[in-house]
């Protein structure tokens, strides 16, 4: 399921997320079986910008890049996104997102 989640390509790793906005903590919560999609719950609301920039710096922590390091290529008004992540492969990509399946 992961695999068509998070996958390579001439732009870096790209990675489908849904993500739920207004969340108590910023948090994976593992792989949406019928959207093949990674679940991200982010702890900022969907208003300005603000869910966007919470899933950008959520997801460059919890990877160890820097914040320009991950882009939003497709979704920036949806819940659904496609971002972009340079400086890592694949595998490291997967490890460091969703430890319990590597």
């Amino acid at each position: 399921m992961a695999e068509s989640a998070v996958r390579d390509s001439p732009r870096g790793v790209l990675l489908d997320v849904v993500v739920t906005p207004n969340a108590p903590r910023s948090e994976v919560r593992g792989i949406d079986p019928w959207r093949h999609a990674i679940q991200v719950r982010v702890g900022a609301r969907a208003q300005n910008g603000k869910a966007n920039e919470e899933l950008v710096r959520f997801v460059s922590d919890r990877l160890g890049v820097p914040a320009p390091s991950v882009r939003i290529l497709a979704g920036a008004t949806s819940r659904r996104k496609t971002l972009a992540v340079a400086g890592l492969g694949r595998d490291e990509v997967l490890r460091r997102l969703l430890p319990e399946r590597a």
